[in-house]
């Protein structure tokens, strides 16, 4: 919702704190913002509507015990009460509501998972929301004295409700008031409505359970209000149409392609970049460009808002590449970009990140024929979002004994009950990525990883080496989890590989391990573009960071 108004922090004027602050202090000290997802109230928002009208909402949130949070604005804050069995529009129901704490402002539209274990623990959906007035002049006086007049304009309350505080007394320490909300008779009446009859959100339409499976944005108490909600919908556009790609088959050695609305300069389009599989061509820089604006909508989101380390052949995949990172002084000043502050003398500072689609497009021009992004954000880089697993087939190891290695990994994730997903790498191995609730630190991660890793080659240890040098595993893979550290990184999904036909790193389902035809390397640029069509993003599971690492021995 629009703001009519800048909160202090963002104009940088001294100035008191905003109405009902203190109200909320109890509500804050009930929540460990470290850990809850929930918005704190730092900055109150006020709602952009005309009038000055009072604004409420109902959230179904599913907690310890499923309930109703009936909220109403009132002097700054959402003063708020827990209906376990959700209000109704029938005027002979009466329900308990429960005076719960006063909320803030931003928790207005609030929908998306709170950790378990937190206070209020469960998901939560926006069930209903609008405006609402009262017969009451003084609502805080009125709720003070326990009987409330409420008229809401909502989507599914409207009409005139009663609030009335049951046996006449205020709250007393340690206890909670009880009312009763009821519907009172009127044209917007409904004999035997009941909320659980419409249990779906009015922002996304959504139930409870589709929203704790997939949430779309993640919320951090611990920032200013206008930047509490963490996406986790990257905005990305429509692939390049038939007439944008005829342009770039169109272009001769070099020229300029109009792509995703940047005009990116383009050369040595012919140039082989790989060498070709048997019967088939080699894979040229044009083909490269093309296939990174195709699958930029796709990679986008997990490459969006984290530094990007290019590893670059510029010379093609038949001759040694490099580790590039620094973007260079002649990029374009439209190019995304990050600049690490922890970045010693001598290290690399200024990042490219891919926040747009274009940019990977940049990047394949410019040789990068392989995406490494970084496994923590940009505004969080010592905070990872995923436990990343890799296993690292060693020259004896033969694919069968590979995929026994990621079975046993499947086996292991499943009765963990975490959700984890693989991928083939392109080369010969297979990686998975954990995704995990931001709040563990890359020593923790690694920690976890390595436990975990450990358990898994201690069933196959005939199988499995540890040591750290290539040249003393004795051609045993290694089940690497070092890379979970800051800046250290695995391949992206979609991301090419140096390799004879251009393999791609690409999402698989468990299942598919089972596949008498899987092979490390099966898809290429020229392939995997069919199997998105036709299976869609395998690998989504990862952008729903939510979840908390299960103790392990």
């Amino acid at each position: 919702m629009a703001r009519d108004r800048h909160t202090p922090e963002e104009d940088g004027r001294d100035v008191a704190p905003p109405e009902g602050s203190a109200r909320l202090e109890r509500y804050r000290r009930m929540r460990d913002f470290s850990r809850t997802p929930e918005p704190s109230g730092g900055a109150l928002l006020e709602a952009a509507r005309e009038g000055g009208e009072r604004v409420f909402v109902v959230q179904r949130h599913r907690a310890t015990a499923r309930h109703y949070d009936f909220r109403l604005e009132v002097d700054g804050v959402l003063a708020s009460w827990a209906v376990p069995k959700g209000p109704s529009l029938d005027p002979d129901v009466r329900r308990l509501a429960i005076h719960v704490e006063d909320h803030p402002m931003e928790y207005l539209h609030f929908e998306g998972v709170i950790p378990a274990g937190e206070y209020g623990g469960g998901d939560v959906i926006v069930w209903d929301t609008g405006t609402w007035d009262s017969h009451d002049e003084d609502v805080a006086a009125a709720i003070r004295a326990g009987t409330l007049h409420v008229r809401l304009h909502g989507e599914k309350l409207r009409g005139e409700f009663m609030l009335v505080r049951t046996g006449g007394q205020q709250e007393r320490a340690g206890e909670k008031e009880q009312w009763l909300l009821f519907h009172k008779q009127d044209e917007h009446a409904v004999e035997g409505w009941d909320a659980e009859d419409h249990p779906r959100s009015v922002l996304t339409g959504r139930p409870n359970e589709e929203v704790k499976a997939d949430p779309d944005a993640l919320w951090h108490s611990d920032r200013p209000a206008a930047d509490a909600a963490e996406s986790l919908r990257v905005e990305v556009p429509e692939p390049p149409g038939e007439d944008e790609l005829a342009a770039l088959d169109a272009l001769g050695e070099e020229g300029s392609w109009e792509v995703f609305g940047r005009t990116l300069r383009v050369t040595n389009l012919a140039k082989i970049l790989f060498p070709a599989r048997e019967g088939e061509e080699p894979v040229t820089k044009r083909e490269l460009i093309m296939y990174a604006a195709l699958v930029a909508p796709v990679s986008l989101p997990y490459l969006a808002g984290r530094a990007l380390n290019l590893h670059r052949y510029p010379d093609g995949a038949g001759k040694k590449g490099f580790w590039h990172k620094e973007v260079p002084d002649h990029a374009p000043d439209w190019l995304p970009r990050w600049d690490n502050p922890d970045a010693d003398p001598g290290e690399t500072r200024t990042y490219l990140v891919v926040d747009e689609p274009a940019a990977l497009v940049w990047a394949a021009n410019f040789g990068a024929l392989e995406w490494h992004p970084w496994t923590s954000p940009t505004e969080a880089p010592d905070r990872p979002s995923y436990v990343m697993f890799d296993i690292d087939p060693g020259e004896r190891t033969t694919w069968e004994q590979t995929l026994e290695l990621a079975r046993l990994h499947r086996t292991a994730f499943e009765t963990m009950g975490l959700r984890a997903c693989p991928k083939v790498t392109g080369r010969r191995g297979i990686q998975v990525w954990v995704p995990v609730r931001r709040g563990p630190t890359f020593e923790q991660t690694r920690a976890w990883a390595e436990k975990v890793s450990r358990s898994i080659g201690a069933v196959l240890p005939d199988l499995v080496s540890w040591k750290w040098e290539v040249r003393a595993r004795g051609g045993l893979a290694r089940l690497d989890y070092t890379q979970n550290a800051v800046n250290k990184t695995l391949v992206a999904p979609y991301s090419p590989r140096p390799s004879a036909g251009a393999p791609v790193s690409t999402p698989i389902t468990w299942d598919e391990l089972d596949d008498p035809e899987l092979r490390p390397d099966r898809w290429t640029v020229r392939t995997v573009l069919d199997r998105l069509a036709e299976r869609g993003d395998l690998f989504t599971g990862v952008l729903r960071q939510d979840q908390v690492l299960p103790r392990v021995r």
